[in-house]
């Protein structure tokens, strides 16, 4: 039996239903219906901007077109796996809704640069979604920490009291992280707007196609340099995911200490009821369990990362059907690390600050021994030896019961 493909000319059998739907990809990437839609439609504009197309096959395309994303928006649209992906669904969609001339729609176009535009465009898309979201977060620390100036607390290293230090200096902390975050964002942008567009399969095409006037249609600052690269890079999809895997990392380490703070050991925090959860058995329980799960969605992000670096590793050029698996890790992404950043947003601005129990943890616990010693560094004694003196102080105040502050005049 012949197949049925779009692609079939040559082929005389049929794959069978359950390799049809090994090899298929409509189920995650009809994500990218939109970006399959405006790409075409750049597309078929320049074929009649360079009169490859007459006006007339170009303008029923271009309303065919039209009309589908009006379905789309509408919610309007089935897609079939008997069609494997995005690009032939549409195409199909399209040539029931015109007839055979849509057929002249993938005139100097592959699907190789097509999937490769509508990925960059995918990704161009939610990088501005992401960078507000964490400007947002940002935000909500700036506020919380200039509401905290003066909000005394523990600063730890390896998890013991070292000096004392503010709330609100603490929460700068992270603010800084996530700086860099954005920044790390903002020149993700760099290489996710070029435009693969007119590359085709992997070395370009015969037809006077014009690559700059596709580029300028879809908003992107320029086309690829290399054809070759234009359909196998996913170096911007790399940088996302690596982008994203280190935000979840400051994520996740805001979600463990929001988990330490909230406890009945530190009750530095409490949490709005809407940002907790209870339990089925214990009713005294009041679970940080959103802190909980962004500390545990980082594993996702990760996971998404390690992905994707390990289909690159060593992909030949140009194009290669293992690329079909890296649009889930970033689709994935998106969905995981959007709601991350506005939960955790949440969960800070209405959270109670117990600063009373944050300022009795740095009474007794000697922290202030650093300040003594550098006191006695003003006055001339070595540090090393001054360091020695107070850490005989805090011995004997330990063995005493004593703070430092208790000790008195005399015996200093």
């Amino acid at each position: 039996m012949a197949t049925n493909k779009l692609w079939g000319g040559r082929f005389q059998a049929m794959a069978t239903p359950d390799l049809d739907r090994f090899g298929a990809s409509i189920e995650f990437d009809q994500a990218m219906a939109k970006e399959d839609l405006l790409g075409s439609l750049a597309h078929v504009k320049m074929l009649k901007a360079t009169h490859i197309l007459s006006a007339t096959d170009a303008d029923q395309i271009i309303a065919g077109l039209q009309r589908l994303q009006a379905k789309l928006a509408a919610g309007k649209l089935e897609f079939s796996l008997a069609n494997e992906d995005i690009h032939m669904n549409l195409e199909a969609l399209l040539t029931k809704e015109i007839g055979p001339v849509a057929g002249k729609l993938h005139t100097a176009r592959s699907r190789n640069d097509q999937v490769a535009t509508d990925f960059h465009l995918y990704v161009k898309e939610r990088l501005p979604q992401v960078i507000t979201a964490i400007k947002h977060l940002q935000r909500v620390l700036l506020t919380q920490a200039e509401a905290n100036l003066e909000t005394v607390m523990p600063g730890y290293t390896h998890l013991q009291h070292a000096q004392p230090i503010s709330y609100g200096h603490y929460l700068m902390a992270y603010f800084a992280m996530f700086q860099r975050d954005v920044e790390r964002f903002e020149f993700n942008q760099q290489h996710t707007d070029l435009s693969p567009l007119g590359a085709a399969a992997l070395a370009g095409t015969t037809f006077p196609i014009d690559r700059a006037l596709t580029a300028q249609e879809l908003g992107f600052s320029a086309p690829y340099t290399n054809s070759l690269d234009a359909v196998s890079d996913r170096d911007f999809a790399l940088e996302f995911l690596s982008n994203a895997a280190i935000l979840m990392v400051h994520l996740s380490r805001l979600g463990e200490e929001i988990v330490l703070w909230t406890s009945y050991e530190f009750g530095y925090l409490e949490l709005a009821d809407e940002y907790a959860t209870g339990s089925s058995i214990m009713p005294q329980k009041k679970n940080a369990d959103y802190a909980e799960l962004i500390r545990g969605k980082s594993g996702r992000i990760f996971g998404d990362l390690t992905g994707l670096l390990t289909v690159m590793k060593a992909l030949p050029l140009a194009y290669n059907k293992d690329l079909q698996e890296d649009k889930e890790g970033v689709f994935d992404a998106v969905k995981t690390i959007l709601p991350c950043l506005h939960v955790m947003a949440g969960m800070l601005a209405t959270a109670k600050i117990n600063k009373t129990r944050m300022a009795a943890a740095t009474e007794r616990d000697f922290s202030n021994a650093t300040e003594l010693a550098d006191y006695l560094a003003t006055k001339g004694v070595p540090f090393r030896q001054a360091h020695a003196i107070v850490g005989e102080l805090v011995l004997k105040g330990l063995q005493t019961g004593t703070t430092l502050q208790e000790i008195p005049l005399a015996e200093y």
